[in-house]
């Protein structure tokens, strides 16, 4: 399941709103022991004050979900990682923790890396399922 994060190119995260229903948002991460990072990039967005943000800040709770799809069914798997997450802003601490991300998308962020803030995960919790034991 670790090597199966590890190496996903996007996840889904998912953290809960003020009102209590679920928040989901494809994000671009990176793993580190039992931390991941995730970060505001550079793409085009109407504003860099992103509601996980908050909704992080409000509550830690989170999952992140990376899964793999294909016609061929027996190659299909999920693996679900829930932790507690915090926003960490402009720090050394931030520039520690980007570092993992920067050199995953060593492509994307090597010209432009991302300027914080970010929300580091402790993972506590890693469920998964696979079509087959090769998949």
């Amino acid at each position: 399941m670790r090597r199966r994060v590890a190496q996903a190119r996007v996840g889904r995260l998912a953290t809960i709103a003020a009102g209590g229903q679920p928040h989901l948002v494809p994000v671009c991460f990176a793993t580190t022991g039992d931390q991941l990072v995730t970060a505001v990039d550079n793409k085009p967005k109407t504003t860099t004050l992103l509601k996980r943000f908050d909704n992080v800040r409000a509550n830690p709770a989170v999952s992140l979900l990376v899964d793999h799809f294909e016609d061929d069914w027996s190659l299909l798997w999920w693996v679900r990682v829930d932790g507690q997450a915090r926003v960490v802003e402009e720090s050394a601490e931030l520039d520690t923790m980007l570092a993992p991300l920067l050199e995953k998308y060593r492509s994307h962020y090597g010209l432009r890396p991302p300027k914080g803030p970010a929300i580091v995960v402790d993972l506590l919790r890693w469920v998964g399922w696979s079509a087959s034991a090769s998949a």
